[in-house]
């Protein structure tokens, strides 16, 4: 007959047994019920979004390629700010001008005196070509992005004045943003009703591997064809992503004008980290209309932009924390909470950021002591300290959560598989602790940087380094 013996455990061990099985049950509350708050809504946006599905007219659309390539109902201006970009800013500007073939546009680049390198790559690549507007920084950079673009706006300006005909729309664009043909044909259009107008970023997956840029492609996968499909259906307020992103130039001067007033020099806020995201929300509030349009030409691909995101973990956390700086502390600083209920709620959705990563932390944690306990446990045996059991409601909870994120995977699954396979579809279930990591190094790095601005640190130019990738051509624009 065999006798198992447990070792003893001293004081110092059972004291700290002891915290850990406390510090367990205060870490499993914490993170449960702010998860459980998470999932109910996130499960009210899939109901709004199943029964939006329910209705043809908020299906994608499908337009055919010979929609372009005709001249435009009214000028176009398109914008570019640039720093250091000269890895990536000629094959972009010719990549645009090659395929938008559409009359009645100028492509405004702006670069900056101290960066020769940048304004080179754009001469060197297109030469002299009356499409392009190359714009200089009266001031050495870098500034801020919404600085170079009031420099840009200036110029566009005083091209009107100059001319003595003003243009129709602006559309913002990055340095490194590959175009679709019927894109300046559908922003085109849609001005002529509305604001503001937003359509799909599509990001590209790199050769080799790409589990960083991969998360990328998961989360605007998923939405831009859920989340904005359901805020521009309630008539929320649509952020502007930046890029591929149409405003109205009436709108544009109105907002000028105000800004003007609170000593900036241009429609983009100069001091923000996220003036695009902003600014679309302003556009709402100042009683403009906004129109998120979800669009395939006809062969299928998604009429949008297309570009190559971060493929570090560095470089994501980076960028992450400007977005999470800007859109959920700037943001709650510069716009406030105005606006009726679906507002609020979208706001409130959008302002997150710092919660969520502080609730993974908690989440990630609890996984760490329970391994520590369950070592213990199996070290120590019936020595180990209990406290009572947990109540019904902690269980049932915990089984609410682990269902929440069973549905939360597949939805995932099913956005990115539509858009780039089922490889991928998989693959971006697998990819969610990552996503879950660099949402919670992104949240602490932009809280950090909040407390540092507030002191008087210095607001500047943050911006993602780009590397030029092997490109994506749409079969029509090289014909």
């Amino acid at each position: 007959m065999r006798i198992s013996v447990w070792p003893a455990m001293d004081g110092a061990v059972h004291t700290l047994a002891q915290g850990l099985v406390l510090f367990e049950r205060e870490l499993l509350m914490f993170a449960l019920f702010w998860l459980l708050i998470g999932m109910v809504d996130e499960l009210v946006v899939d109901a709004v979004w199943f029964c939006l599905r329910l209705n043809p007219a908020h299906h994608t659309r499908r337009l055919a390629h010979d929609a372009g390539g005709r001249a435009l109902h009214g000028r176009i201006a398109v914008f570019i700010a640039c720093w250091q970009e000269a890895a990536v800013i000629g094959a972009t500007v010719t990549q645009m001008l090659n395929t938008w073939r559409e009359d009645g546009y100028v492509l405004y680049v702006g670069c900056y005196g101290n960066d020769p390198e940048t304004v080179a790559a754009v001469i060197a690549t297109v030469g002299h070509d009356p499409r392009l507007r190359v714009v200089i920084h009266d001031r050495y950079g870098p500034t801020t992005k919404a600085d170079c673009l009031n420099r840009i706006y200036a110029a566009l300006c005083a091209d009107e004045e100059r001319s003595g005909c003003r243009f129709h729309g602006i559309i913002l664009h990055d340095s490194e943003d590959m175009v679709h043909p019927l894109e300046l044909t559908l922003m085109d259009r849609a001005l002529f009703e509305v604001d503001f107008v937003q359509l799909p970023v599509r990001p590209e997956l790199p050769e080799g591997r790409r589990w960083v840029a991969g998360h990328y492609a998961d989360e605007f996968a998923e939405a831009h064809a859920r989340m904005l499909v359901v805020r521009d259906a309630l008539g929320a307020g649509l952020p502007a992503a930046g890029v591929s992103c149409g405003f109205s130039r009436e709108m544009l001067a109105r907002i000028g004008v105000i800004r003007e007033r609170e000593g900036d020099f241009g429609p983009f806020a100069s001091e923000c980290f996220t003036e695009d995201y902003e600014l679309g929300l302003l556009i709402t509030r100042l009683g403009g209309r906004s129109q998120f349009l979800r669009c395939r030409d006809a062969d299928g691909h998604l009429i949008g932009t297309r570009s190559y995101f971060p493929n570090t973990l560095g470089t994501a956390v980076r960028q992450k924390t400007r977005w999470i700086h800007g859109i959920s502390l700037q943001g709650w600083d510069r716009l406030g909470w105005g606006g009726g209920f679906v507002e609020r709620w979208m706001a409130l959705r959008d302002r997150r950021g710092p919660l969520i990563a502080v609730v993974l932390l908690a989440a990630y944690m609890l996984i760490v002591v329970e391994g520590m306990l369950g070592l213990m446990r199996w070290h120590y045996g019936p020595a180990m300290p209990v406290i009572t059991a947990a109540p019904a409601w902690l269980r049932y909870g915990m089984i609410a959560c682990m269902m929440g994120s069973v549905w939360r995977a597949a939805m995932r699954f099913m956005f990115t598989a539509r858009e780039y396979g089922l490889r991928e579809g998989v693959l971006a279930v697998l990819r969610m602790p990552l996503a879950n990591i660099v949402m919670i190094m992104a949240g602490r790095r932009a809280v950090m940087a909040y407390c540092r601005s507030l002191a008087g640190g210095h607001v500047g130019w943050d911006k993602t380094e780009h590397v030029a990738g092997p490109g994506w051509v749409y079969a029509k624009a090289a014909e």
